[in-house]
């Protein structure tokens, strides 16, 4: 039985984590716009009303298929470290990680160019039609999520305090919201206005609008905020200390989101489209190599052979990320290595009866894997008590939530055979200090960066940090079929691969996989501050049959249970065979929503 029912419509399909985020991208086919309208306008919505977990200032990857052309390509919105943001920047402070919040660790803001890039090579409608919505919720309001309000509660008193522009922006009156409370984000609603405004003055035509306004955001009023605020700014952060930042104008002129082709792998009839190795994109596409040589669905999906087998394999995927990921434009990244079905056969040999606890990295190209350090440097207990949730550089109040991560989705598909999907995040209220003038905060992605020398992902300037953030999308004999994301920090590969098993597997439709009880192992170190391992633990919704849970236990997993329900929050969408538009989302933290029409 489904807790909601698989949404099929004739001329287009949003599913996000918001309802209100779908139901704006949904009006775009209204006005006549397609599904990279749909899916930009739901994005910028999802800036505005999920404000602790994303905003214009965090990062994004896109991917994007254009209907009749037989490929996926990816937009880039993860900008890079600072020019400045050298590994003898943050040594010479005493520090041996990057902090996971404040000003060091901000990267140049590439969320909301990236959404303008999609809008500008792939959508049809004016930047003001589908920025719209958003300035609507922002200055007349929304209703504060649950979550959202307990974490401006938690963080009340350094918001009254000391980040004073973020005590403005989300506090009423120097108190927190209550979770439902109507709030607003004038200061943001004027910044949307003003890149419209600038965008439409420039005169040009509806691309050359568009690029207007880009140069607002990366070289004109949003930039100058940025750099004079950063000019003097030293802000507390995870450290315990104030800190300045890194990050100038300068950077953000100097960069532009890019376009790429997509990795891909053939898994069962089917093309799954990734990102590149400077997001964890490539572990999805890993995962499918191993698990291709087992009969899964002679297993169940319930059983403990299934979750064993499927466990395994992303604890040898994982390891190949946190030795071998990052920027490929900065580090020799073994990616045709690690992609070769002999690599993945050696590897899948490793494979056994028993539940490992190693960290096993392999040796692509017979080279000699680089592990980062751990470098656990909470501290137990924090005081004053939101020192001790800046330390946790996640998206979430650590108290309240069972998973290690958080950030957002959106996808949309069109009759004509238009799809898109991406997973937003970064710039979340808890990561850094509202900027003045602008209504929102800079993302921190830096922290997912490595100190160590030597490593693919070990900071320099002008390079990616290598990002958890990984949409995926699926073509069937070159037409687009599927495409699906989900919150979820390092377990997004793992949740939306239950998904995606659950269905091409089990035989389930998009909605049931949607639903199914979900697992994941929490073997591999976390990629936020501080980067923790719990080695051979595997966490599973409650309510999975017990006499599979122990035969868990007999293959030496440490089995965790967490609430039922609580695991992911994946959307969907994509086509049916007969032409029909298809739309599912999570009904976990009953926030997601799909619409189709």
């Amino acid at each position: 039985m489904l807790f909601r029912p698989e949404l099929h419509g004739t001329r287009g399909a949003v599913a996000s984590t918001h309802w209100l985020a779908s139901t704006a991208g949904m009006s775009m086919f209204d006005r006549g716009g397609n599904a990279f309208d749909a899916a930009a306008a739901a994005a910028f919505v999802i800036q505005v009303v999920e404000p602790h977990l994303n905003g214009p200032g965090g990062d994004v990857p896109i991917l994007a298929h254009r209907s009749g052309s037989g490929r996926v390509d990816v937009i880039c919105g993860q900008g890079p470290m600072p020019a400045a943001a050298t590994v003898d920047a943050f040594t010479e402070r005493g520090l041996a990680v990057v902090p996971g919040s404040g000003l060091l660790p901000a990267v140049v803001p590439g969320a909301f160019s990236a959404w303008l890039r999609l809008l500008k090579e792939y959508g049809t409608l004016p930047l003001e039609v589908v920025l719209e919505p958003a300035i609507g919720y922002a200055e007349r309001g929304y209703p504060l999520l649950p979550k959202a309000a307990a974490m401006i509660g938690a963080l009340s008193e350094l918001f009254r305090d000391t980040w004073t522009e973020s005590g403005r922006t989300y506090l009423r009156r120097g108190v927190a919201p209550r979770a439902g409370e109507r709030v607003t984000n004038p200061v943001l609603a004027r910044t949307f206005r003003r890149v419209v405004s600038e965008a439409q003055a420039s005169g040009r035509d509806r691309e050359g609008r568009i690029d207007a306004a880009t140069e607002a955001f990366h070289t004109g009023f949003v930039a100058e905020a940025i750099d004079t605020y950063l000019a003097k700014a030293e802000e507390m952060d995870s450290t315990g200390r104030r800190n300045g930042g890194l990050l100038t104008g300068a950077d953000l002129a100097a960069w532009r989101p890019g376009l790429e082709r997509s990795l891909n792998l053939e898994y069962r009839g089917h093309t799954v489209h990734k990102a590149g190795p400077w997001s964890q994109g490539p572990v999805f596409l890993q995962q499918l190599a191993l698990l291709e040589g087992f009969d899964l669905a002679g297993m169940g999906p319930g059983s403990a052979a299934y979750v064993h087998t499927v466990v395994e394999a992303a604890k040898l995927a994982f390891a190949d990320r946190e030795a071998w990921y990052g920027d490929p434009a900065h580090a020799d990244v073994p990616l045709r290595a690690l992609l070769d079905p002999a690599y993945a056969a050696e590897r899948r040999a490793l494979i056994g009866s028993e539940a490992s606890v190693e960290l096993r990295p392999g040796r692509p190209d017979r080279r000699e894997p680089l592990l980062p350090p751990l470098h656990d440097e909470s501290a137990a207990p924090a005081d004053p008590a939101w020192l001790g949730e800046l330390e946790q550089g996640i998206p979430a109040i650590m108290k309240l939530t069972a998973a290690t991560g958080d950030t957002c989705c959106v996808t949309a598909t069109d009759a004509a055979g238009n799809m898109v999907v991406a997973t937003p995040s970064g710039g979340w209220l808890k990561s850094s200090p509202v900027i003045p003038g602008l209504g929102f905060p800079l993302g921190t992605r830096g922290q997912m960066a490595t100190l160590m020398p030597g490593h693919s992902n070990t900071l320099a300037p002008g390079k990616r940090p290598r990002t958890t953030l990984s949409p995926t999308m699926v073509l069937r004999d070159g037409q687009p079929y599927l495409a699906f994301g989900t919150p979820g920090g390092d377990q997004q590969d793992q949740w939306t691969l239950g998904f995606f098993l659950n269905h091409v597997d089990h035989g389930m439709g998009p909605q049931a996989a949607v639903e199914a009880r979900t697992f994941h192992t929490d073997h591999v170190p976390t990629s936020f501050a501080p980067r923790r391992f719990r080695p051979g633990t595997v966490v599973l919704e409650s309510g999975w049959p017990a006499e599979e849970l122990e035969l868990l236990r007999r293959r030496g997993h440490e089995v965790e249970l967490a609430p039922d329900y609580s695991l992911s929050k994946v959307c969907a969408t994509g086509l049916t065979g007969d032409g029909l538009v298809l739309g599912a989302a999570s009904p976990r933290g009953a926030q997601a929503y799909a619409v189709a029409g």
